[in-house]
């Protein structure tokens, strides 16, 4: 059986698992990270030597980066479908999962520590306003491509819609202002509504 190794409030977590879902596979994820600690004990350490979360088990395989890991489970268990089986829809997919975590992920990054993992009166307003700015650009060169297609790689959702659509419903959550994105609220009103995404993204805490 797949075990997930990770608390199922990390944004990273919630990639994998969100694919694991989508899958219908068999798992078992253990709590490791943030408030469960062990992820710097030696026996975590030895399966992931970075100390972070996710980390896949399957049998005597093991593999850490989330991307990576969503990556392993579209190639293995959703060929055809998580996966794309036409190679350039599958670049394409491949394309938008390395976006979320060049350009998107950063983006976000000083919104979502500034608002949520700051106390109110240690905020930097103005630097979570310019992240805000950052991570709504960012969303206009999605919103460009939801433009010409239903997902990220075609009509269909791919393991390439997965990492972005984590980064909208973080936005979203964080801020109302959402002027120029319409392709993309439409493409995530179609995100939040699959049962995979509301077990293990919108059922979680937002923390």
């Amino acid at each position: 059986m797949i075990k997930i190794w990770g608390r199922n409030t990390s944004v990273n977590v919630q990639k994998v698992m969100w694919a694991v879902g989508e899958l219908k596979l068999a798992h078992e994820r253990i709590d490791v990270g943030g408030a469960f600690g062990k992820n710097r004990e030696p026996a975590y350490l030895a399966m992931n030597p970075n100390g972070l979360v996710p980390t896949l088990e399957e049998d005597d395989f093991i593999l850490w980066e989330s991307n990576t890991i969503v990556r392993y489970l579209a190639a293995k268990y959703g060929a055809g479908t998580l996966e794309p089986s036409d190679l350039r829809s599958r670049a394409r997919a491949q394309s938008w999962m390395d976006w979320q975590l060049a350009v998107a992920a950063p983006a976000i990054h000083g919104l979502f520590w500034g608002l949520v993992r700051t106390p109110p009166e240690k905020r930097d307003p103005a630097a979570i306003e310019a992240s805000r700015e950052k991570t709504l650009t960012a969303l206009k060169i999605l919103d460009a491509r939801l433009a010409k297609t239903r997902f990220v790689a075609g009509e269909t959702l791919s393991m390439g819609d997965i990492p972005v659509a984590l980064m909208a419903y973080r936005f979203r959550r964080l801020t109302a202002e959402r002027t120029g994105i319409d392709n993309v609220e439409r493409w995530f009103a179609e995100i939040e509504v699959r049962p995979a995404f509301k077990e293990h993204v919108l059922a979680i805490p937002f923390v």
